[in-house]
Parts: C-alpha cells; sequence; structure tokens
C-alpha cells in the first residue's frame, strides 16, 4: 500500500489502546484519521461508512464488538488491526508479530487484510519461546512456567482509575496475582503462536506503576537441546523492534517499568548453567498493545515500520 496520504479510523477510540494509537497517528503527516462526533461513535452505521472510507481501521474493541465488526465488514477490502483478543488464533486473520520466523511474518502482515495485534503478556513470552522451538533447542511438549508483572495501565480505564485515587487502597499497594483459575485469554495464543502442546502455567501480577512488563520464564538445563550461549545466539539475531541485551540488569536488579514509555522489547537470558530464565523487558501499552499495532500499520503501508514510534539502540 503506497503512495498518498492515508485514511485511517480507530473504532473504539476512548479507550487506552485507542488513545494511544490516535494520539501517535495525529502528529504523522502521512496520516488523516476519520473521526467520528461523540453521538455518533456508537452508531452502527456512522461506524461502518468510516471503516469503509478508511485505508486501515484499528478495531479497538471489547471481543464480542470486535467480533461483530469483523463480520459486519467482511467484504470489505480496507485493512483492519483487530486489537482485542477475538482474531488472534482466528483462520483468516494473521498474527500481528513481525518478528516471528526470522521475519517471515513481517511479509506475511504487509500482504494481510485482516491482522490480530498480540496480547500484552503473550508478546513476551512468543519472543521468548518460538524461536527455541522452531530451532529445536527446545521440544514442542515441554512444560513451560511463565510469570509476567505488568503495570496497571493495561487492566484499562476502571483499573487505572482505582489505582490513580488519591488515596490508593491498601489492597492495590502491593504486587496483585490475578488468572488465578489458569484460564487467562492470552493461553490460546501463547500455546498457538509458539506451537508447544501444552499451555504453561501462567501467573499474570499486576502492581502500582502505571507501564511496563517483565515476562520471566525459568527453565531448567536439562530441558533444553543446547546451552545458554546457543540461546543468546538465536536471541541475537531478532530484528525489527526486539533487541537481545546481553546485560539487563542494574545492580542485580530488573525493573518492570524499564521500558515504560518505548515501543521496542529487550530480551535476555539470566541464572546459571543449569537453573536458566528467560526474560523479557517491554511496555504493555507499547510493543504490548499500541506501539505494535502502529507497527503493523506500518508495515501494511511500505513504510519504516519504526516510523512514529519509540525505540532506541542500547
Amino acid at each position: 500500500m503506497q503512495g498518498g496520504r492515508k485514511k485511517v479510523f480507530i473504532d473504539g477510540s476512548a479507550g487506552t489502546t485507542g488513545l494511544r494509537i490516535k494520539d501517535r497517528l495525529s502528529a504523522r503527516p502521512d496520516i488523516e484519521l476519520i473521526l467520528l462526533p461523540e453521538e455518533e461513535r456508537k452508531n452502527d452505521e456512522a461506524r461502518r461508512e468510516a471503516i469503509e472510507a478508511s485505508d486501515i481501521s484499528f478495531l479497538c474493541l471489547p471481543d464480542d464488538a470486535a467480533r461483530e465488526t469483523a463480520e459486519m465488514m467482511t467484504d470489505s477490502d480496507t485493512v483492519i488491526i483487530d486489537t482485542s483478543t477475538a482474531h488472534r488464533t482466528a483462520e483468516g486473520w494473521t498474527y500481528g508479530f513481525p518478528e516471528l520466523s526470522g521475519g517471515a511474518q513481517r511479509e506475511l502482515i504487509k500482504k494481510s487484510k485482516r491482522i490480530s495485534n498480540p496480547g500484552c503478556h503473550a508478546s513476551g513470552f512468543i519472543a521468548l519461546v518460538a524461536p527455541l522451538v522452531e530451532c529445536g533447542l527446545i521440544k514442542k511438549d515441554i512444560e513451560l512456567c511463565c510469570f509476567s508483572l505488568t503495570g496497571y495501565s493495561g487492566g484499562g480505564k476502571k483499573m487505572i482509575a482505582d489505582y490513580e485515587k488519591p488515596e490508593l487502597p491498601e489492597a492495590l499497594a502491593a504486587p496483585r496475582q490475578y488468572g488465578l483459575m489458569q484460564s487467562h485469554k492470552h493461553l490460546k495464543e501463547m500455546q498457538a503462536v509458539t506451537g508447544i502442546e501444552t499451555a504453561p502455567l501462567f501467573c499474570p501480577i499486576v502492581s502500582s506503576y502505571y507501564s511496563g512488563m517483565q515476562v520471566s520464564i525459568p527453565i531448567f538445563a536439562k530441558d533444553i537441546s543446547g546451552g545458554v550461549e546457543d540461546i543468546k545466539h538465536i536471541y541475537s539475531k531478532y530484528s525489527g523492534m526486539i533487541k537481545y541485551c546481553e546485560h539487563m540488569d542494574e545492580e542485580g536488579f530488573i525493573s518492570a517499568s524499564k521500558m515504560g514509555g518505548r515501543d521496542d522489547m529487550l530480551i535476555s537470558v539470566v541464572g546459571n548453567d543449569e537453573r536458566i530464565v528467560l526474560m523479557a523487558v517491554f511496555d504493555n501499552l507499547g510493543k504490548g498493545a499500541s506501539g505494535a499495532a502502529i507497527q503493523n500499520m506500518n508495515n501494511v503501508l511500505g513504510i519504516d515500520e519504526g516510523m512514529g514510534l519509540i525505540a532506541e539502540d542500547l
């Protein structure tokens, strides 16, 4: 998709992800945003017309609403990027993670009309596990655990309001684990995209800071067909918005907010020769949501995928 100023519509621009995409794209001279008056924001016909009039539309909606909208636009040639969970493993949708398979996924995204944006927790897990499975360093029948710490902005407007009350409730002052029944909505894509046979035992945790995410996967050396140096070699091949970092810690600590405000992801390997921890640090609102969505849009447009995104060489 080349040439001219592109028309973009954000369906659900009042939500956390939608607002962040809108803010980023408003400053870009190559993008013309289609905006609906407040009274028409939930008008199905007005939304349908806006999507039809756009070159690219972002769906920043609850899952059911995203499915209904996608069905409504079945015959449309508009490129749709869905940021909800609804289509991440759905047939006919391309998973929007350009760095997968040595960058081969990027070419699929460029040609696709229906793109599903990855989940925030899932992004870290997939970045760490997918290339190791693909090269045979870990087997598909491996059983993994995953711990993921996120800022409260990932919970949407209500959670943000709860954490930003003038007096923080005592229950919110300490980290809180959730997804206790092992049925978190990201599990399906974590298993499907990496190709592992068993979904990971997943422990997500939310804490009292705004944004940033740290995904950790502990693994024993005996479960790897190789060693730490082999993992480092594979991770160093990443391109795009994922970078391998040899020394990610700061005096023995790693802050989950390290990448807050950024759109790239750092991955690393820590531990020792027997007990290894695979680790990804990024922003749940950046590479975990709106940043990834804009990266996908840039690929569809055939331009530098980092256009309008915040990333630095380390």
